[in-house]
């Protein structure tokens, strides 16, 4: 019997919903499953389709997940107008309670992880537990990535372009995409094409955005996720978002921006415990795996 692959865990059943949002359709993506203590709420990030975190729901295992396409991202509409990040949240307790649920535990990748801080301050009752993924307070708190890495983030061309995912994914996200082709192919394989002028208002809802306000003040248990070798949020930046949140943790992954994708089942694992624990912020671990050890833990299958 093979051993299970931590890097494509078995797939999860989908369903795929519409939900009418005034002029706009939101793409809602549910997996079913325990919705106890919470069912999870997951926010993707810019220009991101929910397809693209496929392996890191499935390695959660059998636990609810609800997730949507931003926006003009994947297979929702335009807005008719600019919105800003708590416009964002307010649509996320919209979807929330159209799938039948008054509160859930909020995880954030990158731009999501703003939009889960947002989230978690908009309405603060909805959000039980909150995991933020390679994310960052904003100014005058936020460390940037480099001018070269910030230029490419300003454009969609990632999404949109043949070939140019491949080329860059290395330079943009770092860890396991520094090396890793066949990740890299996989990863762009789900990419459903943004809309330019859905990712430019993505774009316009976090520009001067910043939670340095209100941040401190957050009383969900949090946990922060942060990579090591992260070109698009330096770890620097988890260290912040956890010295600033009350009750919270962090935890530094041997990965790049996207570990959720690099390495799902190393970090579902890590979520899963905290949402499920007693005492989920107690304990101050860090949890570090180099790529070399990581990857052969992996294939041997004793991860």
């Amino acid at each position: 019997m093979n051993a299970p692959d931590p890097l494509h865990p078995p797939p999860r059943s989908l369903l795929l919903k519409e939900v009418r949002v005034g002029s706009m359709t939101l793409r809602v993506a549910h997996w079913p499953g325990k919705s106890t203590p919470a069912p999870i709420l997951l926010f993707n990030g810019i220009g991101g389709n929910f397809e693209l975190l496929t392996p890191f729901v499935a390695a959660l295992g059998d636990v609810e997940v609800i997730s949507f396409d931003m926006p003009g991202i994947g297979g929702s509409t335009l807005p008719p107008y600019p919105y800003r990040m708590s416009t964002v949240a307010r649509l996320a307790v919209h979807v929330l309670k159209k799938m039948g649920h008054e509160r859930a535990d909020v995880i954030g990748v990158s731009w999501g992880g703003a939009l889960a801080q947002q989230f978690a301050h908009t309405a603060p009752s909805r959000c039980r537990r909150l995991v933020l993924c390679a994310t960052m307070a904003g100014s005058p708190l936020a460390w940037p990535a480099s001018p070269s890495v910030f230029w490419k983030l300003l454009s969609p061309q990632r999404y949109l372009k043949p070939g140019y995912m491949e080329r860059e994914a290395g330079r943009l996200y770092g860890g396991r995409f520094r090396w890793d082709k066949a990740l890299t192919r996989d990863y762009a394989s789900r990419i459903r094409k943004p809309s330019r002028a859905g990712y430019l208002l993505q774009l316009n809802a976090i520009t001067g955005w910043t939670s340095a306000l209100w941040v401190w003040r957050l009383r969900q248990p949090t946990l922060v996720l942060a990579g090591a070798d992260d070109p698009i949020c330096p770890p620097l930046n988890g260290h912040i978002l956890a010295k600033l949140i009350p009750n919270s943790r962090l935890e530094v992954l041997d990965e790049g921006h996207l570990f959720v994708i690099a390495q799902p089942q190393i970090t579902a694992d890590l979520v899963r415990d905290f949402l499920e624990g007693e005492n989920a912020v107690q304990t101050k671990s860090e949890h570090r795996r180099p790529w070399s050890a990581a990857m052969h833990a992996d294939e041997s299958g004793s991860a």
